[in-house]
């Protein structure tokens, strides 16, 4: 295909002052993620891993009315400065535990080191080490994507550790900084979208009709959130970890601004799967059946979507009241009136989050399925352009996910 030299001139160019742009200041920002000095909230501080010796007693224990096993472990510390002493570790003795654990020698667990005034290391039991069965997990993930994806699989894989590198890396320094979570979350939202679509599908045409979706609902999906956060009064602290965050001396967050950023984040990580689909669905029906017309293909593609987005809607009420599960047993309990609950913030927050990523489900697939039929039917008019937006379709097979946290 000829390619139009001044097009190709003025695209070198704008790409260098972008990339020089970057360089200048770009880079020192996003470099910029050192955090502020360590405080003790409570995860992580002077906790580390511990390997069970020997289970030197055990017994029967009644706490309030629950009886439960106890153990006194003698264990060794697997890190800090008192790596390699032994300590003794008590489990089951001082509040309610699972039931049903126990540990034997061999067995690893977190442990809180604190030394008392007389100089004495103690150490509290504090959770188990799951690392080996977390990442036996994420090696079946691994196998699975591979088999049933192949490179596909892979460059999803690859998106998803980079999705992990921008929330680690990026998002959350700049928040504890003190900027704004909006415009962090949307900043960060942006480049995961960009990355991790087109890294799993490639640079076609396709992908180009997802990322404009995905942009066009999340900036709505945003602005619904903002409004309804405010017209619900929601503040940001129904979570019990944003009031630890409150609590930390010399850091300052914007709560409410946090739960916004939360939102546009978590619909970001479904909207991406439903508009990929879409678009799919469409640049493939294009492909089978070149004579559909505009109204034609947007309703086949349509009809696809619809079925979608029930289920995807539907999934996602049930992942959020899956989280509120032992909260809504507990109200229950207290024979709390339905209607009351969703009155209290962490409630709210929850229903506000599920309805404003359902609305944007809802909204995806009329404005994803219009953007991928125009590009499907009519890229070939945007003239010089056209050649640098690479294949229609990628030249791939099938769908599936990008990754993003």
């Amino acid at each position: 295909m000829k390619i139009n030299l001044p097009v190709f001139i003025l695209i070198a160019i704008l790409a260098c002052a972008a990339a020089i742009a970057f360089i200048i200041w770009g880079v020192p920002y996003f470099l910029d993620t050192s955090l502020p000095p360590a405080t003790n909230t409570g995860f992580g501080s002077e906790t580390v891993a511990a390997q069970v010796l020997q289970v030197v007693d055990s017994g029967t224990v009644t706490l309030g009315t629950t009886a439960q096993t106890y153990q006194d472990l003698s264990v060794e510390l697997l890190g800090s400065q008192f790596k390699g002493s032994q300590v003794m570790v008590s489990y089951g003795k001082d509040q309610v535990e699972p039931a049903g654990i126990t540990f034997h020698p061999g067995d690893q667990i977190l442990v809180t080191l604190a030394i008392q005034q007389d100089g004495t290391l103690t150490a509290n039991y504090t959770d188990a080490v799951r690392t080996r069965p977390i990442l036996l997990l994420v090696g079946v993930l691994v196998a699975a994507l591979l088999v049933v994806a192949r490179w596909k699989g892979l460059r999803s894989l690859l998106a998803l550790v980079f999705s992990f590198l921008v929330v680690i890396g990026y998002i959350i320094p700049h928040i504890i900084h003190g900027e704004d979570p909006v415009k962090v979350s949307i900043i960060g939202s942006l480049i995961l979208l960009v990355v991790t679509l087109y890294l799993t599908y490639g640079w076609n045409v396709k992908t180009h009709s997802a990322v404009l979706s995905v942009l066009v609902v999340l900036m709505l999906t945003g602005v619904l959130a903002g409004v309804f956060a405010r017209v619900a009064y929601l503040t940001g602290n129904g979570d019990e970890n944003a009031l630890y965050l409150m609590q930390i001396p010399g850091i300052t967050i914007d709560l409410r601004g946090l739960l916004l950023g939360g939102m546009i984040i978590g619909a970001l990580g479904v909207l991406d799967d439903l508009i990929i689909t879409q678009a799919s669905a469409v640049f493939e029906l294009h492909e089978a059946n070149p004579s559909l017309g505009l109204g034609q293909l947007y309703k086949r593609a349509y009809n696809i979507g619809k079925d979608h987005v029930a289920s995807t809607v539907n999934t996602l009420v049930m992942a959020y009241t899956g989280v509120a599960l032992p909260m809504l047993l507990l109200f229950a309990l207290e024979r709390g009136d339905y209607a009351q609950l969703v009155n209290y913030a962490p409630v709210a927050e929850e229903i506000v989050r599920t309805l404003v990523g359902s609305v944007g489900l809802v909204a995806a697939v009329p404005i994803s399925t219009l953007v991928a039929v125009l590009l499907a039917l009519y890229s070939d008019r945007l003239g010089a352009l056209r050649p640098y937006l690479g294949a229609e379709n990628g030249g791939e097979e099938g769908h599936s996910h990008s990754g993003v946290a």
